[in-house]
């Protein structure tokens, strides 16, 4: 066996000694996606859409994040029936990851489509952590997004986002439900994006249907 053989053996030898493998020596791609772990505090007031998108911005910056662009994943409608601010058009082309660089969808298709990787145990905040949702002591799987399972703005009439993400009174907004996989009874297995309205938009009024005025975020590269 010659040297250069040997030298290569020896390396592989002494990573494996301390447990490092090829695939331990990849790195995880960069978080570009998580559930906020705490709403702004006010309800469905998030000061619009630019407060949303600041929200998640300072939540990803204090994880770690290196990422700039940040997005709510939340749509918005227009007055006279007009075309209203989609969703699905604010956050990007993916792919998503998570914290733990886990992906949940290689793009906007996927993502709103069933092969997207959207559940429980995916539907991770910035810090990593899992969500409690249906079935816990705290069932906060009520996610903001004012929008139809496609990802655009509703035209189901009514409020449907909480006055364009502004109130905290009267109105309502539809949630989905970030835990939407794995449950037995399925009359609850909701859509991750469109599951139903809230009872209003008050901070009480989000925890009484299983919510805290969290939302999802998205990396718009």
């Amino acid at each position: 066996m010659n040297r250069t053989r040997l030298t290569a053996v020896g390396v592989f030898v002494s990573l494996a000694a301390f447990g490092v493998t090829g695939a331990a020596l990849a790195k995880d791609p960069d978080m570009t996606f998580f559930v906020t772990s705490i709403g702004k505090g006010d309800g469905a007031n998030l000061g619009g859409l630019e407060g949303a998108d600041a929200h998640c911005a300072s939540l990803a910056k204090a994880a770690g994040s290196s990422h700039a662009n940040w997005r709510a994943y939340l749509s918005t409608t227009a007055p006279g029936g007009e075309a209203g601010v989609n969703a699905r058009e604010r956050i990007g082309k993916g792919p998503w990851h998570n914290a733990k660089g886990v992906l949940i969808a290689q793009n906007i298709d996927e993502l709103h489509s069933a092969a997207n990787n959207l559940i429980k145990e995916t539907a991770l905040t910035e810090k990593g952590e899992v969500v409690s949702g249906r079935g816990d002591p705290v069932n906060l799987h009520d996610v903001l997004t004012g929008s139809d399972p496609t990802g655009m703005y509703s035209t189901a009439g009514g409020d449907t986002t909480c006055a364009n993400w502004t109130s905290n009174g009267e109105g309502s907004a539809i949630v989905g439900h970030h835990d939407r996989v794995g449950l037995k009874d399925t009359r609850h297995m909701k859509s991750w994006n469109s599951s139903h309205g809230t009872r209003g938009c008050s901070q009480d009024g989000l925890k009484s249907t299983g919510g805290a005025g969290l939302f999802y975020c998205f990396v718009a590269e």
